[in-house]
């Protein structure tokens, strides 16, 4: 197998292990026994606070351009072992709400350094062929994104004490790997000092401009999409009387997603990276606005046009990394790359607490009409050529 080859299985399995951190507080913590804590919002503080705990990470490590500094695979390795440690936390004897909500937002801090960074060490491989190495590594982080639901819908259940000390292991693990079996890439360009104009000064560039705009539209759409997906499936079910297992569906939608991610990465060799997220977009954009008639569809046609939303909603996503890192400054690609995460991860909060609060205030098949604005502005900001 070719050095690059290697290098880019090494990287996807790594990225894999290290951020089911992430995906797997969707199967441990509904399982915490905090019902003695007195605070019935206690889960949904806990899975939102990975998430501030990942944005405030990623602003740290943009600002201060931990990635461009300091070698990213040693940044990987220390915050992938960091971020493993403080999930461990979960596990502990008579932990209190505070020490819990620590824990998780440590974690997602600590994520910063594993999610966008295995992107950044990816770039500094593949100075050609990135769209289709992040197809990859995307896809695989799709497939984490999804497998809570393959559990539920088969009713394994897995003592979260067990999955927690395996997960954390796993991540530690994928550390390992990229800090001892890949090194820094040949197209890495070293930053030496903090620079705290490397920000604006990415911004000045059109072509990065466009790319990060295009994200932060296809973001607005994914995870509340992905997160609201059960509910909707529910409300189909109970409108036509049909009965369906929602979780297996959740994960086949979801799910599919890893393989279009994986194509788009081919397609992107012949194509472009900006025709694949600008066809996503528009596709993904067009099942936002025909959602309400879905529900009029039968059983059939339905769920293949959930397959077909679900492929298209995320297949754009390792192409808009791919143009923020080809299109940042060389010396600034690992704080492009964070930069631009973060700010994607707090808009999600945005439009999932938006969709939270239409799900109980309107009728809910008009529910996904909202999110059609995150793809009407990415193809905006992509429709000419930088």
């Amino acid at each position: 197998m070719p050095k690059t080859k290697k290098i880019i299985v090494l990287i996807v399995l790594a990225q894999f292990l290290g951020t089911s951190l992430w995906f797997v507080g969707n199967i441990v913590i509904p399982q915490l026994p905090v019902s003695k804590l007195g605070n019935p919002d206690i889960l949904g503080d806990l899975l939102a606070a990975v998430q501030f705990g990942f944005i405030a990470g990623s602003l740290i490590f943009a600002v201060f351009s931990i990635a461009d500094r300091f070698s990213p695979s040693k940044v990987f390795l220390v915050c992938a072992l960091l971020g493993a440690t403080t999930n461990l936390a979960l596990i502990l004897p008579n932990i209190q709400i505070t020490s819990l909500l620590i824990s998780r937002f440590t974690t997602g801090f600590f994520l910063a350094g594993i999610y966008p960074v295995g992107m950044k060490i990816a770039s500094d491989y593949y100075e050609k062929g990135l769209g289709k190495a992040l197809g990859y590594l995307v896809g695989a982080l799709v497939l984490g994104t999804a497998l809570p639901h393959i559990f539920n819908s088969f009713g394994i259940a897995i003592d979260y004490k067990s999955i927690t000390l395996i997960m954390s292991a796993l991540a530690g693990l994928g550390g390992i790997l990229i800090g001892f079996l890949v090194g820094d890439g040949p197209f890495r360009k070293l930053q030496q000092h903090v620079k705290l104009n490397g920000i604006p000064a990415l911004f000045k560039v059109k072509a990065f401009r466009s790319a990060a705009f295009g994200y932060w539209g296809h973001m607005w759409e994914l995870y509340a999409f992905w997160g609201f997906l059960p509910l909707f499936i529910k409300f189909y079910s109970i409108e036509n009387e049909q009965v369906f297992n929602i979780p297996l569906w959740a994960f086949i939608t979801i799910g599919i997603g890893a393989l279009s991610c994986a194509i788009g990465g081919h397609l992107s060799k012949t194509l472009s990276s900006r025709k694949v997220a600008l066809f996503s977009l528009v596709i993904s954009g067009a099942c936002c606005l025909l959602s309400p008639f879905s529900l009029q569809f039968p059983p059939s046609l339905f769920f293949i046009f959930l397959l077909i939303w679900g492929a298209a909603v995320v297949a754009d996503s390792p192409q808009f990394s791919t143009l923020v890192a080809t299109n940042a400054i060389p010396q600034y690609r690992g704080t492009a790359l964070t930069f631009v995460n973060s700010l994607g991860f707090a808009i999600t909060i945005v439009s999932i607490q938006l969709l939270a609060y239409f799900s109980t205030h309107i009728d809910l098949k008009w529910l996904f009409i909202i999110l059609a604005i995150g793809p009407i502005f990415g193809i905006l900001s992509l429709r000419k050529p930088a």
